[in-house]
């Protein structure tokens, strides 16, 4: 069961459509009574409950749907929910409105209930507008879902193209292909299987980074290849002043991830806090599947500080963060920060959603 308190507010477009649409019920409720010659105060009080207890009652249902996430049911389950609440709030509607006329206005004319009939026709037209209600509801409700996920689709795939072009720009730098290059180049005459290695690395490297818009998501497996040859050229740069591990659980390697998340993460790692450093430091990566919480939570953690400047976050981590939003919506996270079990420790956590695909893509 979700909390009511999780439902986001009405918008005031609801409002203006709630307001409206039972000013008008009011209206032709009392229009039709004039018609048939019943024109009395009493009458006029009577349709003016009805309508407020309609309206308090619809304003409800909306909570109701919304805390049980009912707009995201099936057809068929959700005719089912909506049949016994609308017979349980139409018999609910007429025992408030037959209690404000019997004990509150008290009505001496045509007004006065007139037993168990009248009641049950009347909570059978209740019923009958509280499936107009709702159509109109969730109808509304799934056009402007449709509406929200088509523009979800066109910013995903902006930034899925954006992310590319940063990646070339920044997270494959001229720097950092030059370095490589010229490390391969010294190892050519005195160590041609390891050159040819590193060249194998680098070129995966690239390949992946100038296809990861190929796909919004890749699993953790092939992320975690090219977290590995990035690791491997960084390596053989910094020779001893760095040194790393990785700790995943084989469970988590089909989940997906947006690609280059965490290539990016190590990246950071590196370039932020062991590259600075004289004497180097290590990074520990791991990657676990929480099956309570379907979730799989992944820690890069390096020697160093972090010490961010104020309102100033890096174009990467930022891309991240909305690519994760876009992809997941409040269900994923990016947290940087110091580690506080551990000294001079920076450790980058995130978490995503379970999603898990049979076949392994290849960028």
């Amino acid at each position: 069961m979700f909390s009511y308190a999780a439902v986001p507010p009405p918008s005031r477009l609801y409002w203006w459509c709630q307001l409206l649409g039972w000013s008008l019920y009011f209206l032709i409720s009392v229009a039709a009574f004039a018609f048939m010659g019943v024109r009395s105060r009493e009458m006029l009080t009577i349709n003016l409950v009805i309508a407020a207890t309609m309206l308090a009652i619809t304003h409800w249902l909306r909570y109701h749907i919304r805390a049980n996430r009912w707009e995201q049911l099936p057809p068929l389950p959700l005719l089912g929910r909506l049949l016994v609440t609308h017979a349980v709030l139409a018999v609910i509607s007429q025992v408030i409105i037959w209690a404000i006329i019997i004990l509150v206005i008290q009505p001496t004319g045509n007004g006065k209930p007139q037993g168990w009939p009248q009641f049950i026709g009347y909570a059978i037209n209740v019923n009958i507008l509280l499936w107009l209600w709702a159509g109109f509801y969730l109808g509304w409700h799934y056009l402007t879902s449709y509406k929200q996920a088509e523009v979800d689709k066109w910013k995903l795939s902006a930034a899925v193209q954006e992310a590319e072009m940063r990646t070339l720009k920044a997270q494959i730098n001229p720097h950092f292909m030059f370095n490589g290059l010229n490390n391969i180049r010294a190892l050519v005459m005195e160590d041609p299987a390891r050159a040819r290695d590193m060249i194998t690395h680098l070129s995966d490297l690239l390949r992946y980074s100038i296809q990861l818009n190929s796909a919004e998501r890749v699993p953790l497996s092939r992320e975690l290849e090219i977290v590995g040859h990035y690791l491997e050229l960084e390596a053989m740069q910094l020779e001893e002043r760095l040194t790393y591990s990785l700790d995943v659980d084989p469970a988590a390697l089909p989940v997906l991830i947006p690609p280059m998340t965490l290539q990016l993460l190590v990246e950071n790692a590196i370039k932020h806090g062991i590259a600075p450093r004289p004497e180097g430091g290590s990074i520990q990566l791991t990657a676990q599947l929480d099956a309570a919480t379907a979730q799989l939570h992944i820690a890069v953690r390096n020697t160093g500080r972090y010490q961010p400047k104020p309102n100033h976050e890096g174009v990467g981590l930022r891309n991240a963060r909305e690519r994760l939003a876009l992809l997941f919506g409040s269900a994923a996270t990016l947290h940087l920060g110091n580690d506080e079990a551990t000294t001079e420790t920076v450790v980058a956590q995130l978490r995503v959603p379970v999603h898990v695909t049979t076949a392994v893509l290849t960028a």
